[in-house]
């Protein structure tokens, strides 16, 4: 599939192993003038507010994402133009859709490299017009076919999101029709135990007592199953007010309450700025994640983390992470862990992931599944969200 892409693309372009000669022949041209250009480029992000806020890691981070735009020209004009290259440049991309780039701010850092390296390659070559003409043709092509790319990595998450959409809608319909449906024996149940339990001849029956507050027992999970199938598809508006985070996750803290053999450690939400949200729901994100947490470390002793990165002046996006030391996720199910009805667990309706990515989305953020490189992190699962400082108008 990667590879049909790829083709396509470069057929569509117009990209020959002629311009990837050219591009070779441009590199030992060009190479001297990388650095000067990556200062030239992230000067004009960090010009610009939307940009700025949008940099991984904030402008502390600056110096080491020179060195990798260095890089990344380099294998511009080297190549070689392969699916493994395809597909790094479509991890770039995805990076982009996860921190929220605007596309014109894609297309602006793309026109700006384009401006230097065309002013380096036609002032290196002035005094050859054929060959700079010849050089400046390759270079065009190989960055429509980045751009492409990165283009190919938004239309990648919209479908996405439309496909989402659609399964949630479907899911709704069926769960609305078969949770309405399910409330009404359920209550004839809940009616008549409560009748049975009053009558004396039953309180009299040790056995018989024994086996209606069993009924009682797992009436009530029906119910709670039927509700949390409800709370999956309703749309109740948002409660904006300033929260403080670490004040919901105290809160969540309190609810979950991880045994003892489970410790729970938080660094950064102190420090925080307030933002605008519902804290209601806020606290319920944080329930869920916790809850699987504690649930994947089962008996054993482990810890939980969530750490948050104080953002930078300027800032209108705040990052969480949340870790444990647990077995972490199969590869194989990674993809799919925020779809409804998604579980590895023997009990569950594989709800809560799903309802912590409606509702992070619904305040304007995301949630994505990141394990941390090897060695790093307490080696479970991990997730990472993000958030605005503040909710856009509804």
């Amino acid at each position: 599939m990667t590879e049909d892409i790829l083709e396509e693309l470069q057929r569509y372009v117009g990209f020959s192993d002629g311009d990837g000669e050219a591009l070779r022949e441009l590199h030992p041209i060009a190479c001297a003038h990388f650095e000067r250009i990556a200062d030239v480029f992230y000067r004009r992000i960090l010009e610009h507010p939307g940009a700025r806020e949008a940099l991984e890691g904030g402008e502390s981070r600056v110096g080491h994402l020179k060195v990798t735009l260095q890089d990344w020209m380099g294998s511009l004009l080297l190549g070689p133009w392969d699916a493994a290259w395809f597909e790094r440049r479509c991890r770039i991309g995805r990076v982009h859709v996860r921190i929220h780039l605007p596309q014109h701010y894609m297309f602006g850092a793309m026109n700006l490299l384009r401006q230097e390296l065309t002013a380096v390659l036609e002032e290196s070559l002035r005094g050859d017009p054929a060959r700079a003409a010849r050089l400046g043709r390759a270079l065009g092509k190989i960055l429509d076919l980045e751009l492409a790319i990165m283009l190919h990595t938004y239309r990648e998450d919209l479908l996405a999101q439309s496909a989402r959409s659609e399964r949630l809608a479907t899911f709704g319909q069926l769960v609305g029709s078969i949770g309405h449906e399910l409330r009404n024996p359920l209550g004839v149940i809940e009616t008549s135990l409560f009748i049975l339990k009053g009558r004396p001849a039953a309180k009299e029956d040790a056995r018989v007592v024994k086996h209606l507050d069993r009924i009682g027992e797992q009436v009530e999970v029906a119910n709670h199953i039927v509700t949390s199938l409800l709370d999956m598809i309703r749309s109740s508006p948002l409660v904006r007010a300033p929260l403080r985070l670490a004040q919901v996750w105290a809160s969540a803290l309190e609810a979950v309450t991880p045994p003892a053999h489970v410790r729970v450690r938080e660094e950064g939400l102190e420090a925080l700025p307030p933002l605008e949200g519902d804290a209601v729901q806020m606290r319920q994100v944080f329930v869920n994640l916790l809850q699987n947490a504690v649930q994947a470390l089962g008996e054993r002793e482990g810890e939980v983390w969530l750490t948050a990165d104080v953002p930078e002046a300027g800032a209108r996006r705040v990052r969480l992470v949340l870790e444990d030391s647990g077995p972490g996720l199969d590869p194989a199910i990674r993809a799919r862990v925020f779809e409804p009805l998604m579980t590895t667990k023997a009990r569950g309706l594989g709800l809560g992931l799903a309802l912590v990515r409606r509702i992070l989305e619904r305040h304007g953020g995301g949630i994505a599944y990141a394990p941390a490189e090897a060695g790093a992190g307490p080696g479970g699962a991990r997730f990472v969200m993000e958030l605005p400082l503040t909710l856009e108008p509804s």
